[in-house]
């Protein structure tokens, strides 16, 4: 019953996301709100509800390893997952506008993060540090795109087909206020579903709730962007790929854990300090060779990356890691 839940928590903050996200854009139209404006506020944020409400519901239901790992394990399967199985099919042009820019955000807001895990726990000022450098970046992004008159290299050809309706948007008021109170309801539902069953899942597994909120949680609250991947990839335009790991990492890290912080302290648990960070930098820096060449991420490196994630699962549901783990307690 309880994998029932998980599931049906999950599902929840997927589809009520997505509502909250439809919705909230529709009204922005409404209001004649500009694209780019809507696409660096209500679709940024409101794609990454998923993770943000399992991430606070975590940290205030004392789940704190289910909270950072969710950030941490999110930005992995980012990587080695949603990037290495479209390649699979198609190869990942890493030649997109201003990534090499969002690329070293990525690297900087890493090493920041890592940074201030080992000032345990995470407080408000940690996150108003994080969530700060979140807002300086949409706006230099919004300023950037406004400069070559291409919202698309800011927000992202998803999130400009949204707002243009190319999706479906809810036309009548009725409609719209619909999905955004269904969102608002059904999220934090999701989320406590789906804490409360993994935290249960990880008692009866006898592993942490870090190690549940790396793996299952954190691929569960991916799969939004492994949908959208999967999808370019076999329209032959994998190239959109990376743009969307990239933004979506930068969110994690900043707006995530940055706003999660403000809400509550967050103590960091001792396996994710001295393991999973440096796999999430290690995925960090795995891409940057291809971006820096402006190359392609081929099949060989796809299989690599699936690979690797494959073994990253393996490796936290063994002893060893809590072993690890208690070496530094």
């Amino acid at each position: 019953m309880v994998y029932v839940m998980l599931i049906a928590g999950i599902g929840m903050l997927l589809f009520c996301g997505d509502l909250l996200v439809r919705g909230a854009v529709a009204l922005a139209v409404k209001l004649d709100i500009p694209a780019l404006v809507i696409g660096l506020t209500i679709v940024a944020f409101g794609t990454s509800a998923p993770e943000l409400v399992v991430s606070l519901r975590a940290a205030l239901s004392g789940s704190p390893g289910i909270a950072i790992g969710n950030v941490v394990g999110s930005n992995i399967a980012n990587v080695f997952l949603v990037l290495g199985l479209p390649a699979l099919i198609c190869a990942t042009n890493c030649d997109q506008p201003f990534i090499r820019r969002n690329m070293f955000y990525v690297l900087g807001a890493s090493l920041l993060f890592i940074s201030l895990c080992f000032y345990d726990p995470l407080t408000f000022w940690h996150g108003v540090v994080l969530f700060a450098l979140m807002i300086a970046f949409l706006i230099e992004s919004g300023r950037r795109a406004a400069k070559r008159s291409d919202p698309a290299a800011a927000i992202g050809s998803e999130a400009i087909e949204l707002i243009d309706g190319v999706q479906g948007l809810p036309v009548q008021n009725f409609g719209i206020i619909g999905c955004v109170v269904a969102g608002l309801i059904g999220l934090p539902l999701g989320a406590q579903m789906t804490v409360t069953s993994a935290s249960t899942i990880a008692e009866n597994f006898g592993v942490s709730e870090a190690t549940i909120g790396l793996t299952i949680v954190a691929l569960g609250t991916s799969l939004p962007e492994l949908a959208t991947t999967m999808s370019a990839a076999l329209r032959k335009q994998a190239g959109l790929a990376l743009g969307n790991v990239l933004g979506s990492n930068l969110f994690n890290i900043l707006a995530i854990a940055g706003l999660t912080a403000m809400v509550t302290p967050v103590p960091v648990p001792d396996i994710i300090k001295q393991v999973d960070i440096w796999v999430m930098l290690a995925a960090a820096l795995a891409i940057t060779p291809f971006i820096l060449r402006r190359g392609y991420i081929t099949r060989a490196p796809g299989i690599a990356f699936v690979a690797i994630y494959i073994a990253y699962i393996f490796f936290a549901f063994t002893p060893r890691a809590e072993e690890l783990a208690s070496l530094y307690r």
